[in-house]
Formats: C-alpha cells, sequence, structure tokens
C-alpha cells in the first residue's frame, strides 16, 4: 500500500516546479543534440538526423507551455545539489555508449515533461508522450547502426 504523501509536497513552489522543467528541458535537447550529431557526422543517415533534429525542435515548441522564460529564471545552476558528475557518466568505451546514454536521458527527460505538463491541465502531456514515442523508434534504428 502506497505511503500518504504529505498535502504540502502536493502543492509544490512553482519555482521547483520550474526547476524541474528547465532541467529537464535542457536535458533532453542536449541529449538530442548528442544522438543529432552522431547520425549526421558518423553514420551519415540523412533520416536519422532529420529525424533527432525535428524531435529537437517539436520539443522547443511543446515546451511554450511552461513558459521557457519564466523556467529559465527559476534555475539555479550553482546551487544544484545533483549537479556533481557521476562516475558512470564519466565512463564511455564507443560511441555506442554515448548514443544510448543520451538517447536513455532524453526518454527520461520526455516522460518527466510529461508528466509535469499534466499539471498545466491543457492536454499538451499528450505533445510530450509523442515525442517520447519518436525517439524510441529513432534510437531503434541507430542502434541497429552502431
Amino acid at each position: 500500500m502506497p505511503k500518504k504523501i504529505k498535502s504540502s509536497l502536493l502543492k509544490a513552489p512553482a519555482r521547483g516546479i520550474e526547476r524541474v522543467v528547465d532541467a529537464n528541458f535542457n536535458r533532453a535537447k542536449e541529449g538530442l543534440r548528442v544522438c543529432e550529431d552522431i547520425s549526421r557526422f558518423m553514420l551519415d543517415d540523412k533520416v536519422l538526423t532529420s529525424g533527432y533534429k525535428a524531435v529537437r525542435h517539436d520539443l522547443t515548441s511543446a515546451a511554450v507551455v511552461f513558459g521557457l522564460r519564466e523556467i529559465v529564471k527559476a534555475r539555479d545552476a550553482a546551487g544544484d545539489i545533483g549537479r556533481p558528475t557521476t562516475v558512470a557518466e564519466a565512463k564511455r568505451g564507443s560511441i555506442a555508449d554515448i548514443f544510448y546514454a543520451n538517447t536513455q536521458r532524453v526518454k527520461e527527460s520526455l516522460r518527466v515533461l510529461e508528466e509535469f505538463a499534466k499539471l498545466r491541465g491543457t492536454g499538451s502531456a499528450e505533445q510530450f508522450k509523442t515525442l517520447r514515442y519518436q525517439v524510441y523508434g529513432l534510437e531503434k534504428k541507430a542502434l541497429a547502426r552502431l
């Protein structure tokens, strides 16, 4: 049986929500760029490259629901307790490892954005879900090549 969540957590301050959104928006954009560049410069694959580029641009359009200026204002990179690099983040043995780590980062971030978009109640959560499923398809094609 799940533990009862404190009501104070259900009413998280907007700044906290904006920080979560900002971190995940940036994480997804960065991961998409890594996957796009591997597809472009290492695989020389126009379809994958344009697919990742399209998702990256569509992500920006979908994130407008959060107010891009507001989420940047809430950013506290210097005070982020999760900022230090972990051992796993520092280890990469191949291009496939780099690609895989970044595609996982993208999918996880899109899921977080999807969940937090539900708080907006605008139906925008579906846009993030659609993007996540597009990444699943791109990932499968790219990993077959790596």
